[in-house]
């Protein structure tokens, strides 16, 4: 696992749980996410929470013709993580699908952390963009396979994992029971 688990530095990144990407789909991960965030929290580890907003002119609206998520009550984290995310390490906004901003690489900088945990939705595009890009910078990703999905459904959340498998490695995706096995 990269070094000796002790001396390793971890945050587990809750991605996109908004009103806007919880459908039929998907609302079934949030019971999920929030248990990990709760149990990653007993820990005393850092959890940061994503807001993703579009913006007019972005390249989902120019590119895709994509016009949701512009503001509230889509852009708003779901109900039953907004106490979790009052307390979390922070709460921050982005305009792509990569957990990647300024504001986060200073914080993971910051931080010194050398993994990032992520889960939420959508594991096929914000979920697997934001693993590969750290994948890339040389942090260790892990992807909790049974707290993310897709809001487009099953058979594209599995799209999204078999995509991960090959770009960050098998071993990085893991159940729930299995990252606490580890950690």
């Amino acid at each position: 696992m990269g070094g000796p688990l002790a001396e390793r530095r971890a945050a587990l990144i809750v991605v996109d749980l908004q009103n806007g990407f919880v459908n039929r789909h998907s609302r079934h991960v949030v019971p999920a996410v929030g248990a990990l965030v709760d149990r990653w929290s007993a820990g005393g580890r850092p959890v940061v929470f994503t807001r993703y907003v579009n913006t007019e002119g972005s390249p989902f609206e120019r590119l895709l013709d994509w016009r949701r998520l512009r503001g509230a009550p889509e852009t708003d984290l779901v109900d039953a993580v907004r106490t979790r995310a009052a307390r979390a390490r922070a709460v921050v906004e982005k305009h792509t699908y990569t957990w990647f901003t300024p504001e986060t690489e200073a914080l993971t900088a910051a931080e010194r952390w050398t993994d990032l945990v992520f889960c939420g939705v959508a594991t096929d595009s914000c979920v697997l963009k934001s693993a590969a890009d750290a994948f890339e910078r040389g942090f260790t990703p892990w992807i909790v396979t049974d707290a993310c999905a897709s809001e487009a459904g099953p058979e594209v959340h599995d799209a999204g994992l078999r995509v991960a498998r090959r770009l960050i490695g098998a071993r990085w995706l893991v159940t729930t029971e299995e990252l606490f096995g580890a950690w």
